[in-house]
């Protein structure tokens, strides 16, 4: 199982290169971003500051540009986006920045992709978002473009959405280029995962992930594809604690939509154990519920006594 970290993209560029620094020496897999422009709404998971009591105000840098410098800062570990929205970018342009990535990085760049959910930024930044149905549209025209300008010298494509004409994608990435696709919605996003994706992934605990993986199977096995083929991941919030938690505690936390592993490194050893289980390939854990200071010691400490219970 590998062990990916997802950066809060609200603090410094140099806090975030140190602690993504820390989690590659450390042994981490992956470093993962965000792709926001602004706070989430309240209930989201996400560590910002409120200057002004303005939530909208507060820090949270451009993740393609962070990826890019961590790029060339941060060796082994893969790179990518948990996940960047569709409808920020045109998926001829989104092709184009992570061909570019992946060549800073020598091969280690994930395309992390979404249809996109986070109406305030939309109507703050005059960003067409649409109904539910158009977003799903539009990414599913994405997904086929990109995956098309990845695999030839050039694209045609006429769609509802988006038009290309002989668009090249040169150079080429160096690396695979996996394509991972975020979300969970069994009418639209599921079966755009099960014809597109190399890779998913989706907020939720074992029993939700057991159930959607075989709704993500059945969607492959009804185009021909072998469902072994896709890569599953889950994000998971972490609460390293030096006592034991009760067990209706850590059931409740690992309930929640934005399920959180809480306890003694034992005690979320023996949860994380239930996903590898399920058949997940991947956690990927956010520092969203860590302050700033105690990021790199929790990076250190999940990586000497968690992480290899699982190697």
């Amino acid at each position: 199982m590998r062990f990916g970290f997802w950066l809060d993209t609200s603090n410094t560029f140099s806090h975030m290169q140190h602690v993504c620094q820390v989690a590659e020496a450390a042994g981490w897999d992956g470093i993962w971003a965000p792709d926001h422009f602004m706070p989430p709404p309240e209930g989201y998971p996400m560590k910002t500051g409120y200057p002004d009591g303005q939530p909208e105000l507060a820090d949270v840098n451009e993740s393609w540009v962070v990826l890019a410098a961590l790029a060339a800062t941060v060796p082994r570990v893969r790179l990518g986006h948990l996940v960047a929205g569709n409808t920020y970018r045109h998926p001829a342009v989104t092709a184009k920045m992570a061909a570019t990535i992946d060549g800073i990085s020598g091969g280690r760049f994930v395309l992390g992709l979404g249809a996109a959910w986070q109406e305030n930024e939309h109507r703050r930044y005059g960003i067409g978002y649409g109904t539910a149905g158009e977003r799903a549209d539009r990414f599913e025209e994405a997904c086929e473009i990109i995956k098309s300008m990845i695999a030839n010298k050039r694209t045609d494509f006429a769609g509802r959405h988006y038009q290309l004409d002989g668009a090249p994608l040169a150079p080429k990435p160096v690396g695979k280029l996996p394509l991972m696709i975020g979300g969970a919605g069994e009418r639209r996003t599921l079966p755009t995962t099960a014809r597109f994706a190399d890779e998913w992934n989706t907020w939720g605990g074992p029993e939700k992930l057991i159930q959607k993986m075989t709704v993500l199977d059945r969607a492959c096995e009804a185009i021909g594809r072998d469902p072994s083929d896709i890569e599953r991941s889950a994000a998971l919030l972490v609460d390293v604690r030096d006592r034991p938690a009760a067990a209706t505690e850590r059931e409740a936390a690992l309930a929640r939509p934005h399920p959180q592993l809480i306890g003694t490194t034992e005690q979320i050893s023996e949860i994380v154990a239930r996903f590898d289980a399920a058949g997940v390939h991947e956690v990927i854990i956010p520092d969203f519920n860590w302050t700033a200071a105690e990021t790199s010691d929790l990076l250190q400490r999940i990586a000497t006594e968690i992480i290899p219970n699982f190697r």
